[in-house]
């Protein structure tokens, strides 16, 4: 089940980190400003931030197979809605789309994990946890240069048209290898099996009589159950505060008051709600007391708004500031692809979540510092190099946001802090996408990026600062093997 697992769980990354290069030749074709163009970005993220956590539940609900086959389906259908896209609209649209085909895999992939740990006994299957990170990892990092080359050979519409074969291929894999199974079902005692135990595929579900079929649960009962499970009025409210502030962030005008405001009681009825109910579409109450996974959650954003606003900025401005194809941008920042994966590969294995997080902070810090130098003029292999620096903190600030909140978190409610996580994850990418917008609003030109590097720059600082006064860090001894 491995490779379905792992191409399906790379979708996300792979559109994330391609569209930094295609976001001028997008915008020259169809003659959007970069202020209008970060809707690309935001579009995605916003999709997946508000599709995650409903896909995360619904897997629990219907069972990964069915969920793993409609989102990679809705992932080819969105790539060749956004080929054939004729404008910024339906692109933007295109891309919304595929954020919520890619929102299916990777829980599905975790909940896999999760039924084979139970049916085999290997409580800790270190190794597929593994490869989910690492492939998802290295194909964000290296989505750029690929991004860069598909161009290249076929023009911008070839990063969404590449997700037609990707697509297929997780169709067929997932269809041959994945279990058709679901969540157990309660005994007619109203009480769980104590051990149930989901069939490997081609096994026959009758021999396993503590693990239901997906085919087997009415169709009645089973939409009834999610809806009942589906805290609807949580997503309207979250999506309302995502996209009321998105839209002021982009373009922050004084005639544009009302959205900040919108946003905020939008937030503050969705905080109120979420507490309350047993079911919430996010669980704040993983957060109820837990200062340090609190500012583990507050570190993960700062570290990526900076390596997201890197990422899509200085890839901007290489093709409009520096003037290069974007082919050429896609190999100036291969070594940041290759420093990330070299320092990720080197430091994997040793916990050491302070010391991966203050090193990163301070890398990030210099990065930022240097970007602030740099001009149209600029040697290509001093470029470079800013892409070699900014890719050590790639490679170690977010695998110790993850081991630190492996640590901090209740083991009872860990499914839903690894999504706060994600979605920590997914907030710093929009709020880089608003300051590439806003410093970027008539073209990536060299005074936008230096005011961009100084945004950059006051995050990496916070960064270093709630990784100095955070006391509980220095609690987080390595595991012994």
């Amino acid at each position: 089940m491995i490779a379905p697992m792992v191409l399906g769980s790379v979708l996300n990354p792979v559109n994330s980190s391609m569209i930094a290069v295609a976001l001028v030749p997008i915008g020259s074709a169809l003659g959007a400003p970069p202020a209008q163009t970060a809707w690309l970005v935001s579009g995605l993220y916003l999709a997946t931030a508000v599709g995650q956590p409903v896909v995360g539940r619904l897997v629990d609900m219907y069972g990964p197979r069915r969920l793993y086959l409609a989102g990679t389906a809705t992932v080819g259908i969105a790539g060749l809605l956004g080929a054939l896209s004729p404008n910024l609209g339906a692109l933007v649209a295109a891309r919304v789309l595929l954020g919520f085909g890619t929102s299916a895999a990777y829980p599905a992939a975790m909940h896999l994990t999760r039924s084979e740990a139970e049916r085999t006994g290997q409580d800790s299957p270190a190794g597929v946890l593994t490869a989910l990170a690492v492939s998802a990892q290295t194909v964000a990092v290296v989505g750029p240069t690929l991004g860069g080359l598909l161009i290249g050979v076929g023009g911008w519409r070839t990063i969404f048209l590449v997700n037609v074969p990707l697509s297929l291929a997780c169709l067929v894999l997932g269809a041959l290898r994945l279990p058709k199974v679901r969540k157990p079902t309660p005994h007619p005692a109203g009480r769980l099996p104590a051990h149930p135990v989901p069939p490997t595929p081609g096994t026959n579900v009758a021999a396993h009589p503590n693990t239901t079929p997906e085919s087997a649960t009415p169709r009645g009962e089973a939409h009834a159950s999610a809806a009942r499970g589906i805290d609807l009025a949580g997503m309207v409210l979250f999506a309302a505060l995502l996209v009321t502030m998105m839209l002021f962030l982009m373009r922050p005008r004084a005639a544009d008051w009302y959205l900040p405001v919108i946003g905020l009681a939008a937030g503050a009825a969705f905080a109120r709600r979420e507490l309350r109910i047993p079911e919430p579409f996010i669980d704040l109450r993983v957060l109820g007391g837990n200062r340090p996974m609190t500012a583990t959650y507050l570190r993960q954003f700062l570290s990526y708004t900076t390596a997201y606003a890197f990422l899509y900025g200085f890839t901007q401005w290489l093709e409009e500031g520096r003037g290069l194809h974007a082919a050429a941008a896609g190999l100036v920042l291969l070594p940041l692809s290759l420093s990330a994966l070299v320092v990720a590969g080197v430091t994997g294995r040793r916990e050491a979540v302070r010391g991966k997080l203050l090193m990163g902070s301070l890398v990030q810090i210099a990065g930022c510092v240097g970007l602030s130098t740099v001009h149209a003029g600029s040697a290509i292999w001093v470029l470079a190099a800013f892409g070699a620096v900014m890719g050590v903190p790639q490679g170690l600030n977010g695998l110790a946001n993850q081991n630190a909140l492996y640590r901090q978190a209740d083991p009872a409610r860990m499914g839903s802090a690894a999504g706060l996580l994600r979605t920590a994850t997914y907030l710093g990418a929009m709020a880089a996408s608003a300051a590439d917008a806003a410093f970027f609003t008539h073209g990536a030109d060299t005074g936008g990026l230096h005011h961009l590097a100084l945004f950059m720059l006051a995050g990496a600082v916070l960064l270093l600062a709630v990784t100095l006064i955070d006391r509980s860090l220095r609690e987080l001894t390595p595991r012994k093997a």
